[in-house]
């Protein structure tokens, strides 16, 4: 059996005992009559979850019917429940509606109590059992319905709060695969383009005299040792606790970009660099942007460009100009494959700053307009040098757009 059907049978049998005991007004019916009211109000109990207005309904039914044949003390007890009922689980507008309804009627019932005895403290005792009768039950029930909805209310802000704090953790870890996966990408992939090119072309010429092939085994060799240097030096970032960022010692800089150059030259390629206006420390994360991109640009130099390279690193009031130019390939250079990564990233380094980039073709000459004469593919970043404006993008996401390769003589690494 149901607890409410369990609870219904026990007021039913409340009922008949008090009745039996004679707690009533004898008004000259049967006693089984009595019976019938404080039946309406047992169902009004089995009932009072699921359709609770009906409950009070039957309620209202019952303690009408049992004041015209007694009243009993029974029926009054489980109306009660009927009115606790409808006010905890009906609409919420409702229980207020009751609440007013039943403070009006004790007041009246008092009234009419005391002007048909012609007694005031008539008036002052049916008052007080009125108001026990039907404000009491509406007044817990507005009570645990309160306290209810606060509890629900909790919950669901625990949840919600619950919620954006797995938003913000995988948020975060998203956000540091990215940046990884970018260190990872532009540290290794310069390093072993110029592998692959060099021993590319120590396979592929029969030509070559020992000294040149001992020239270039020591380039490949020079490039393997950084390339481990610098990944041993990255995992060794990541190993840190703290979330300083780039460690100081071993962070790149903008002005290490010759380094760079310096390792395109030995990968067989003419490359020149120039610095125009003054030289001077930038903020960290600007610094290791612009190194990156130049890193990355010289990588794509190497896998689907020409000679020459130039690179061209502007100094200006509040911002630094980085510019990556190479021949177009296309004359029998043998291209590595790209799948797009570079320019994506560089373009996301960019904007981390608060920069500009922008990579595609450049043609120069009369013939420009039908795309003969000179062709160059062009990098170009636009970096801001305001502190302010540089670390408090730094940290801003990674969802600054993509780009991807044009034809296989652009695309990134």
């Amino acid at each position: 059996m149901k607890r409410v059907e369990l609870w219904a049978g026990l007021a039913f049998a409340m009922g008949v005992m008090l009745i039996a005991g004679g707690s009533y007004i004898d008004r000259g019916v049967p006693v089984w009559v009595l019976g019938v009211p404080l039946a309406l109000t047992c169902a009004g109990v089995l009932v009072r979850r699921r359709a609770p207005l009906a409950s009070l309904g039957l309620g209202v039914v019952g303690i009408v019917m049992d004041g015209f044949v007694g009243p009993s003390l029974g029926t009054v007890l489980v109306f009660t429940d009927n009115l606790y009922a409808a006010a905890l689980y009906g609409p919420a507008r409702f229980a207020r509606v009751l609440l007013g309804v039943t403070a009006v009627l004790a007041v009246a019932g008092g009234a009419v109590a005391g002007f048909l005895a012609a007694d005031w403290r008539m008036l002052a005792v049916m008052g007080v059992q009125a108001g026990l009768v039907l404000i009491t039950p509406v007044i817990t029930a507005a009570v645990v319905r309160e306290q209810r909805d606060r509890a629900a209310a909790e919950r669901l802000r625990a949840e919600q709060v619950a919620h954006l704090a797995e938003l913000d953790r995988q948020a975060a870890i998203s956000a540091e695969r990215t940046r990884m996966a970018r260190e990872l990408h532009d540290m290794i992939a310069n390093h072993f383009s110029a592998i692959a090119i060099q021993s590319t072309a120590a396979l592929s010429r029969k030509d070559l005299d020992r000294d040149a092939v001992r020239k270039i085994m020591e380039s490949v060799r020079e490039n393997s040792v950084k390339g481990m240097a610098e990944m041993r030096a990255m995992i060794g970032l990541l190993r840190q606790e703290g979330d300083d960022g780039e460690n100081e010692a071993t962070r790149p800089r903008l002005a290490d970009a010759e380094t760079l150059v310096e390792r395109v030259r030995r990968a067989g390629m003419v490359a020149d660099m120039r610095v125009e206006g003054e030289a001077r420390e930038l903020p960290a994360a600007v610094d290791l942007a612009g190194y990156r991109i130049v890193q990355e640009a010289l990588t794509n130099a190497l896998k689907h460009g020409e000679s020459p390279v130039s690179v061209v690193v502007g100094y200006e009031d509040d911002r630094v100009l980085v510019n990556v130019e190479n021949a177009l390939g296309g004359r029998g250079r043998t291209e590595l494959p790209g799948a797009g990564a570079g320019l994506i990233g560089m373009r996301e380094r960019a904007s981390l700053v608060g920069g500009i980039f922008d990579a595609g073709e450049v043609w120069r000459g009369e013939g420009a307009a039908t795309g003969g004469d000179t062709g160059s593919w062009r990098v170009l970043a636009v970096l801001p040098t305001a502190v302010d404006v540089a670390l408090t993008r730094a940290g801003a996401g990674s969802g600054a757009g993509g780009g991807s390769g044009g034809s296989g003589r652009g695309s990134g690494a």
